[in-house]
């Protein structure tokens, strides 16, 4: 394994937060995992998901936080199971998009959804690289504030913006991502990660977050960064 690599991941793993947050690369979720092998099948796809990219980003696109339907059971940013289990090949996105030469698993118990959860952004996103023609791993996908945040009230199969102060202890991992590609150029994903890099003097370009009927202005602005 890369070096590099191993410390970001290391990092990751060994995050702690006071309030209700899960981290995929550490915590069992045993309400809705699979097995108590989850946390290291999230671990290999995350590093796989580094590697393959560690030469090769162009961009960096920078979201808000990791999502339930998403990160939490694939360990990848923005990357559905659904996606990685080659459930959603009929839209052209291939797991080998994501993930080239490893064979994914799913960590989510297969009762939950048949076919693994599917989380929208996820779909457009991989989507608009694929139809834009760019290169998947001229493209690496991460968070501002890389973990899951959830509400203590509605459990882990819920969704909640990170707080401020969520968002500080998160900046470290966050510039040590941006460390494994100092080539590549920095896109926000909506507000919340263009505040935050902005925050920190990051060159960047904004772009419009897919969610809410932002879709076809993400798609446009994606266009102009392939060139199209």
């Amino acid at each position: 394994m890369d070096p590099a690599v191993s410390d970001v991941v290391r990092l990751l793993a060994e995050a702690r937060f006071g309030g209700p947050v899960f981290n995929p690369w550490v915590d069992i979720d045993r309400d809705n995992g699979r097995s108590d092998r989850g946390p290291a099948i999230r671990r290999r796809q995350l590093v796989h998901y580094f590697e393959a990219r560690r030469s090769r980003a162009a961009w960096v696109l920078v979201g808000e936080a990791m999502g339930y339907q998403g990160g939490h059971f694939s360990g990848v940013p923005m990357t559905s199971e659904r996606i990685l289990l080659g459930h959603k090949t009929e839209a052209g996105i291939h797991p080998s998009l994501v993930l080239p030469n490893l064979s994914p698993e799913r960590t989510s118990r297969p009762g939950l959804k048949a076919k693994g959860f599917s989380e929208p952004t996820a779909t457009i996103v991989w989507g608009a690289i694929r139809q834009m023609g760019m290169d998947p791993l001229k493209v690496t996908l991460w968070n501002t504030f890389a973990w899951h945040p959830y509400r203590a009230d509605r459990g882990l199969l819920s969704n909640r913006r990170p707080k401020p102060d969520e968002l500080s202890l998160g900046m470290p991992a966050l510039k040590s991502v941006l460390a494994l590609f100092p080539e590549a150029r920095l896109a926000a994903v909506g507000k919340v990660a263009a505040e935050s890099l902005q925050g920190e003097g990051y060159a960047f370009v904004e772009m419009r977050h897919p969610a809410h009927g932002g879709a076809p202005e993400f798609r446009k602005q994606l266009a102009q960064m392939a060139g199209r």
